[in-house]
């Protein structure tokens, strides 16, 4: 046995160093196919988002009806009628299908994402980034023969690739890659895959000549004189707007769902109606929140005055366009969300509103994706280390105070958020059943046969 124990102390480190060299290989070549093939969808989303994003009102208020219904087309006829939806999320092929992912649907996502933005629909980009980037990873994995556990990991490097590429951040990418993944936990032991491939697909997009942006802060933060507390309370409402993000687009759903039963609509032509919604609040209000709305989040972190309404608005667009069924990313609109909402309650607050969009902007994303560390690497990335403890602050109370929820429906819980809340661990969001423990629903009825019997008591009796 002793023999074996120091055997296995010199072995080790030759194991490690194999598992390294492996790793790199694969992750490698996974970020060269992810970088590639993100790259190609990039330019031809933003080839046919020129086209069209200048055009005056009238033509979005067409294009709209046609994007919504090209969309339910696609998605209906390319899922075989719909029977097929659902089973091409990388997040469910890491948990539920062994790190597999259909070949037949891969172009799907991305062409319906194409025509969404280029009509005008208010989504992202990063989704169907990210889909590329899994289903080629997935499809490179089979093609090599790798086991389930190892397919599962090479689509971890595929969706971080997907993510570093489409950003430019490629340290956000690698976390956020294994960090969306699972609620409450981050696997280690996939970091440096995931790095690799993150930063090839980066270098790949640049040397494909994919334009990045970054906002470096200059601004003064002039010491702690209260503003860490103030932004603990930003980070707090930045959680309220990412709840009300989340709660709208599932209503929204449920409603175009609803919707398309009572009237009994033909599937396809339900994104149509959203659509027309969509056409019908342009006549109403600004045009900014159609599309990317990338000039709405380049405003307010140059400081300039946002309208106090425009997160909500934005809010709004994207529940209408994702809820109905047009196809599109989700994580693009948070940026925009927080920018917008860090920018007005900065002023309310009395925070400088290029800190409070940077802030709002990372702090959006912490919380209704539920990946706060790879929400504070990106604004490292973004804005630089100057306001490192800033996006901390906002980040971490912002994840806390989105409840347990995310945009993510797939996403597994490991750890409730509060010893308030009980949960069983190791279930998809969507399947969770979230209760308030049995020691503070004690308390509630306490509190309230209290005051019920209070209530009850002449007022000459009360003390």
């Amino acid at each position: 046995m002793s023999r074996l124990k120091v055997s296995s102390n010199y072995v080790e480190p030759l194991v490690m160093f194999a598992t390294l060299l492996r790793w790199f290989l694969l992750a490698s070549a996974t970020g060269i196919i992810a970088g590639l093939g993100t790259s190609l969808f990039l330019r031809a989303l933003f080839a046919s988002i020129e086209q069209t994003e200048k055009a005056p009102l009238w033509i979005h208020i067409i294009l709209l009806p046609v994007g919504g219904l090209l969309n339910g087309l696609i998605i209906y006829y390319g899922y075989g009628k719909g029977k097929l939806r659902g089973k091409d999320s990388v997040i469910a092929a890491v948990h539920e299908r062994g790190g597999t992912m259909p070949v037949k649907t891969g172009w799907i996502k991305p062409l319906a994402a194409i025509i969404t933005l280029a009509s005008g629909g208010s989504a992202g980009k990063e989704g169907p980034c990210a889909h590329i980037g899994g289903s080629l990873a997935a499809w490179f994995a089979k093609a090599i023969r790798l086991n389930a556990e190892m397919r599962k990991r090479m689509i971890t490097c595929g969706i971080s690739a997907g993510f570093a590429s489409v950003f430019g951040t490629p340290i956000a990418g690698t976390i956020y890659g294994i960090e969306v993944l699972t609620m409450g936990q981050l696997r280690y032991d996939l970091l440096f895959p995931a790095f690799v491939s993150g930063v090839a697909s980066f270098e790949i997009s640049r040397w494909m000549g994919i334009p990045y942006f970054y906002y470096p802060f200059h601004g003064s933060t002039a010491g702690f004189d209260g503003l860490i507390i103030r932004i603990f309370v930003l980070g707090t409402l930045c959680g309220l707007v990412s709840w009300m993000f989340i709660e709208l687009n599932e209503r929204f759903r449920l409603l175009f769902g609803w919707m398309q039963r009572k009237w009994r609509l033909w599937q396809p032509s339900v994104p149509l109606f959203g659509g027309l919604i969509l056409s019908v609040l342009i006549l109403f209000l600004p045009a900014d929140y159609l599309g990317l709305s990338l000039p709405l989040m380049d405003r307010a972190l140059n400081g300039e005055h946002i309208a106090f309404f425009a997160f909500f608005w934005k809010i709004v667009f994207v529940a209408i366009t994702l809820g109905s069924g047009f196809y599109g990313g989700i994580v693009t609109p948070q940026f925009v969300i927080g920018a917008a909402a860090g920018n007005v309650f900065a002023h309310l607050l009395h925070i400088n509103p290029v800190l409070g969009a940077a802030i709002g902007m990372v702090a959006v994303v912490a919380a209704s994706s539920n990946t706060p560390i790879a929400a504070i690497a990106m604004g490292f990335e973004l804005f630089g280390s100057s306001i490192g403890l800033y996006m901390l602050a906002a980040c971490i109370p912002a994840y806390i105070m989105v409840g347990h929820r995310s945009v993510y429906p797939d996403q597994l819980v490991t750890f409730p958020k509060s010893l308030w809340m009980q949960l069983q661990a190791g279930v998809p969001l969507k399947n969770e059943h979230i209760h308030i423990s049995y020691g503070v629903l004690k308390r509630i009825k306490r509190w309230q046969k209290h005051h019920v019997h209070r209530g009850a008591q002449p007022p000459g009796k009360r003390y």
